[in-house]
């Protein structure tokens, strides 16, 4: 019996691995955000059903993703002990699991909320799964391509609270779109190296690791200032909410000025971990403000 259950937890583990926890909940937090944002009164039962639903979509579109990249994944020291190419999930397992996945989150999606927030998440994983992911042997295009199902999360959310398309959950959409060059940009120069055995061109300059990327990334969380200040604008949270974006904003733009000086992985990282930090602090300041 323990020897059934440790297989059962390790098998477990794998999908949820195969789903990329962190990041899911991460997107599905993030949606949870556009959400609350855009309601009234906030429920716990149908956050809590949003949430569920958000997290399984956001599963789903990970594993296409590495479904369609288990043989590029094997050549990659950072991918190749992922459940797919290191044989803990098979192909087939994988498979089913994003169906079921998808299955579930659609119809919670259709069903609890309305139309337009189901339409949103199918798109969103057709994007992720089905045009960025071969387009990352591409070129830099991929980066622009998968902003977009990325920064779909708040936009779902919002639409799904309200049933309505708007400038509101545009500006959402728009500081998460715009957050995604400098936040990827930054993990692409890291990991560089590990990308190329692959075949990934994702860094913007030619010359990959160059001041001309660097300022590319300055160029990008730069526009996250004025951004940033726009739902305080638009009456969707107050001041507070606005002075705690522009102050993350100009902590996160001086790290791109500083790797524009040392053009170093050691910068590029500190760059990474300053995106982590920026995003889900500034939505939690709009939330909190709006309350």
């Amino acid at each position: 019996m323990s020897i059934t259950l440790d297989i059962l937890f390790l098998k477990l583990r794998a999908y949820l691995e195969l789903m990329k926890l962190r990041l899911s909940w991460l997107l599905a937090f993030s949606g949870a955000f556009g959400y609350s944002l855009g309601i009234d009164k906030v429920e716990w039962l149908p956050l809590t059903i949003f949430l569920f639903a958000a997290f399984c979509i956001t599963g789903a579109a990970n594993i296409i993703n590495q479904i369609i990249e288990i043989d590029l994944d094997k050549l990659m020291k950072r991918t190749q002990n992922r459940p797919l190419p290191s044989g803990r999930v098979s192909t087939r397992e994988a498979v089913w699991l994003a169906i079921v996945l998808f299955a579930v989150s659609t119809i919670l999606f259709f069903v609890e909320f309305n139309l337009r927030a189901c339409a949103l998440a199918v798109l969103s994983t057709i994007l992720y799964g089905f045009v960025y992911t071969p387009l990352k042997k591409v070129g830099p295009i991929a980066v622009f391509v998968g902003a977009i199902p990325g920064a779909f999360p708040p936009m779902i959310g919002w639409v799904a609270a309200t049933n309505q398309f708007g400038l509101e959950p545009g500006i959402l959409f728009a500081i998460q779109f715009i957050w995604q060059f400098p936040h990827f940009w930054a993990i692409a120069w890291v990991l560089d190296e590990d990308y190329k055995k692959a075949g990934f061109r994702l860094l913007p300059s030619k010359g990959g690791k160059d001041l001309s990327t660097a300022i590319q990334i300055m160029i990008y969380t730069l526009f996250l200032l004025p951004v940033g200040w726009l739902p305080y604008e638009l009456g969707m949270t107050g001041i507070n909410s606005a002075l705690v974006a522009m102050l993350f904003g100009v902590l996160f733009l001086a790290q791109t000025f500083h790797l524009m000086r040392k053009c170093s992985d050691k910068t590029a990282l500190q760059l990474m971990f300053g995106s982590f930090i920026y995003l889900p602090i500034v939505q939690i300041a709009y939330l909190l403000d709006k309350i």
